[in-house]
């Protein structure tokens, strides 16, 4: 089968890019861009977060929410990935992007469990690009790209 790194790196530098446009508004000052104060607060799962190669981002929970790797996936085994979170997040309801870490954590914890969400591997089992990849597969599925 055929990797797809440059697939899930375009979609991260996409999500990237609209978060970063998201920041910006023209109002009537002249053309320029607003911005804001940055937060005190560290960044969610729910944001696009850099990791220096070889690091691991933890949420304060314990769940892994960013790999410092490149992501690394068929297409088939992206679109799976990202299909079985979306179809966890619109069964836990409201926000799905307030349901990234909850779905992290759970693929995480039942490491016994591997199935489509972790291309057939247990959580622990993946390597770092691997698990990079179902990182952004579910961050794609909170944005209904999937």
């Amino acid at each position: 089968m055929r990797r797809l790194p440059h697939l899930v790196t375009a979609a991260v530098s996409l999500i990237a890019g609209l978060a970063t446009l998201a920041g910006c508004s023209s109002g009537s000052d002249g053309g320029q861009t607003s911005t804001s104060k940055p937060s005190a607060s560290p960044p969610t799962a729910a944001e696009t977060v850099t990791v220096v190669p070889g690091d691991v981002q933890v949420s304060p929970n314990g769940v892994t929410t960013a790999v410092g790797a490149p992501a690394e996936s068929t297409e088939e085994e992206y679109f799976q990935a990202c299909l079985a979170a979306k179809v966890w997040m619109d069964q836990q309801g409201g926000d799905p992007k307030s349901q990234i870490e909850p779905y992290l954590k759970s693929v995480q914890s039942n490491d016994a469990e591997a199935g489509p969400a972790t291309f057939g591997s247990p959580w622990s089992q993946l390597p770092p690009a691997r698990q990079a990849a179902v990182i952004v597969a579910v961050q794609a599925a909170a944005d209904a790209l999937c």
